[in-house]
């Protein structure tokens, strides 16, 4: 009875040495996401997934590896809510040295349960002042009441923030409301961070310890032994950087309206047809990730449709004119941003619109030309033609023109075989007269 007891708890010592490996192993996992780089979309949908996968993998910790000049506010907030409902500890980390966590990235930062910074870098001017070019601290200018709201509310945003992990929030809004900016020594004098590290060894001892509170649980981080595991910006990260680069995604818009418009003016084209519907899937996902301004999409459309009318209309170039203005006026609208990253540059605005102009007005322009040449199609264009004649009987006349049979009449004597010239047409009778009239005389 004994040796079956021991038996049994060796094979249930066994188990649980089995069944907590794998716990064991989870648990000293760190996920490293290298945030390098501006902060939209593509950056969002990638702390997202790295989130996901952390939690799947029951990772003891992420790591936020920060080198950012800022970005989008929607992207920014996406990111801290994706860092609020994180079931995993998440700690920033500005590194290497030189790098910086400005603008959205300190929002980001202040987000995280833990920050760090790395020797010779450092954070801070938060200030909207992409959004507000006008405003200055020090101005007597006035502000408008819009720019008072976005200001007010970046700051009552990152102070909210510091307060939820016990940070400077005096300091945070000053970074939003006066652009300050501070070095990592004076970051972690202020209580901005939590602690300086050389390195990622440095940082997992450093951090090791620090008591946080995660989805209102307190608990200790335990990553002094943890490995670090790296997840690249993949291509989907890439795929997604390129289409919601504003300029190309313009450049999508663009091909989708030219393609649609050649496949419908010139039926069975295919080519034009196939560009504008993938382009159209493409940019359609494009915006609904980007901060659109409808009202300069709209000006945008409005502008090429005008373009288009005045190939089919004849208004002296005036509804080509207005359409330009709209085209270029809805294009400077376009994104509902002021970051210089997510910004269009004025060379693609004006290239493009030179572009429209020169192809519509040559459409325009080789239009007015056909309508002076003469008619070549129909029975107009039959006057002037040649044709033989293939049987004469009194004054019925058999000839053929373009190689078709008409009957016809000449004052002239003509005899089968003459060659002749279309002078008139008379119902479905031509009027012909020999190819030199001294042929008979």
């Amino acid at each position: 009875m004994r040796k079956i007891m021991r038996k049994w708890t060796e094979l249930f010592g066994i188990l649980l040495f089995l069944l907590m490996v794998p716990l064991v192993a989870a648990a000293e996992k760190v996920i490293v996401l290298d945030l390098t780089g501006p902060i939209g979309p593509a950056t969002q949908d990638y702390v997202n997934r790295g989130i996901t996968y952390a939690e799947r993998e029951g990772a003891a910790a992420i790591i936020l590896q920060l080198n950012t000049p800022g970005g989008l506010e929607s992207s920014m907030r996406g990111i801290s809510e994706a860092i609020h409902a994180s079931s995993v500890p998440v700690i920033a980390y500005v590194y290497p040295s030189g790098a910086r966590a400005a603008s959205a990235g300190l929002f980001i930062m202040y987000a995280s349960h833990l920050a760090a910074m790395a020797p010779g870098t450092n954070i801070g001017a938060a200030s909207p002042v992409n959004l507000l070019e006008s405003y200055q601290p020090t101005d007597t200018k006035e502000v408008t009441t819009k720019e008072k709201k976005i200001m007010n509310d970046a700051a009552a945003y990152i102070r909210s923030l510091a307060q939820l992990h016990g940070r400077n929030a005096d300091w945070a809004e000053s970074a939003v409301r006066q652009a300050a900016s501070i070095s990592a020594n004076e970051a972690k004098e202020l209580h901005v961070i939590n602690e300086i590290a050389d390195n990622y060894p440095q940082l997992l001892q450093k951090m090791d310890g620090h008591t946080i509170t995660i989805k209102g649980t307190t608990e200790k981080i335990n990553i002094k032994d943890a490995k670090l595991e790296n997840i690249p910006q993949d291509w989907r990260y890439q795929f997604l950087s390129f289409i919601t680069n504003p300029n190309i995604a313009y450049i999508l818009m663009l091909i989708t309206i030219y393609g649609i418009f050649f496949e419908l003016s010139n039926p069975g084209l295919v080519l034009p047809g196939v560009m504008g519907v993938i382009s159209l899937l493409l940019v359609l996902y494009a915006f609904q990730l980007m901060p659109i301004n409808y009202a300069g999409l709209l000006l945008v459309l409005i502008g090429i449709g005008f373009m288009m009318l005045e190939v089919y209309m004849a208004s002296f170039g005036i509804i080509g004119i207005g359409g330009i203005i709209a085209f270029i006026i809805g294009s400077i609208m376009l994104f509902d941003t002021y970051d210089a990253n997510y910004q269009l540059h004025w060379a693609l605005i004006i290239t493009t619109s030179v572009i429209s102009i020169a192809f519509f007005f040559m459409i325009f322009n080789l239009m007015i030309k056909s309508h002076k040449n003469k008619i070549i199609t129909g029975q107009e264009g039959l006057i002037g033609s040649t044709g033989v004649i293939l049987s004469k009987k009194d004054n019925d006349i058999v000839v053929r023109v373009l190689g078709e049979i008409w009957n016809a009449k000449s004052s002239y004597a003509l005899h089968p075989g003459d060659t002749v010239r279309v002078t008139q047409i008379q119902g479905l009778v031509l009027i012909v007269e020999p190819l030199e009239k001294h042929q008979h005389s």
